[in-house]
């Protein structure tokens, strides 16, 4: 294997998108056939009570041949919400001290994962999909 080839299940591509106390990660990998898939993490801060903090993980695979059904399903229920109740978040309303999270908010990796020994993580737009 050349120095500039991938290792099986490097991240070949990857994207971060920050929502408030959740981050997404959307990481394209490799197979051991060579093939690629996409991994979507979901990471939540959480705050124990001596102030410190973890993060929980949840994470999705993503094959190519379940990509189109996928990219459809998600944009017919994102649709259906947004033809129901709108754009705007309704609990944001309902905050005092609520603030939107700025597009330059900048998180470092370190504090978007909670072990040094996760691979980096980034956003990926469904129409690229």
């Amino acid at each position: 294997m050349s120095e500039q080839e991938p290792m099986k299940n490097e991240d070949i591509f990857s994207k971060v998108m920050r929502a408030g106390r959740r981050t997404y990660f959307f990481d394209v990998r490799s197979t051991k056939a060579d093939d690629y898939y996409l991994t979507i993490t979901e990471s939540k801060k959480f705050t124990n009570d001596d102030g410190s903090f973890f993060y929980r993980k949840h994470k999705i695979y993503l094959y190519k041949e379940d990509f189109e059904n996928f990219k459809e399903a998600l944009e017919e229920t994102t649709n259906y919400i947004i033809d129901k109740k709108g754009e705007e978040v309704i609990s944001d309303r309902h905050q005092k001290d609520f603030t939107k999270p700025s597009e330059d908010n900048s998180m470092s990796y370190e504090e978007a994962t909670p072990s040094s020994s996760a691979t980096a993580f980034t956003n990926v737009n469904f129409d690229d999909i």
